[in-house]
């Protein structure tokens, strides 16, 4: 018997993977948005793919701002491509 494992969706090129393989971003309750390392933290997640173009396609599009429904600061975006280049 074959456990199965979680696909989730990049939002920026749409492409299905394990969700291991994915960034999480997460937005708390209190409106704080993260990087969610472990995949556990409560709050609307949504998922990238670890790689510089699919940043780069989020920034450009708006498009975490469009799922969170907010307004993004500089600092969040930073943290994120920080993750993603991994400094």
């Amino acid at each position: 018997m074959n456990k199965r494992v979680p696909e989730r969706t990049c939002m920026a090129c749409n492409t299905q993977k394990p969700k291991q393989e994915l960034l999480r971003i997460v937005k708390s309750k209190d409106g704080i948005i993260a990087v969610d390392l472990t995949g556990k933290k409560s709050g609307r997640g949504a998922y990238i793919c670890k790689n510089e173009d699919c940043f780069n396609k989020i920034v450009k599009s708006k498009r975490l701002e469009k799922v969170f429904e907010m307004q993004l600061s500089d600092e969040v975006y930073d943290s994120i491509r920080g993750v993603i280049i991994g400094k």
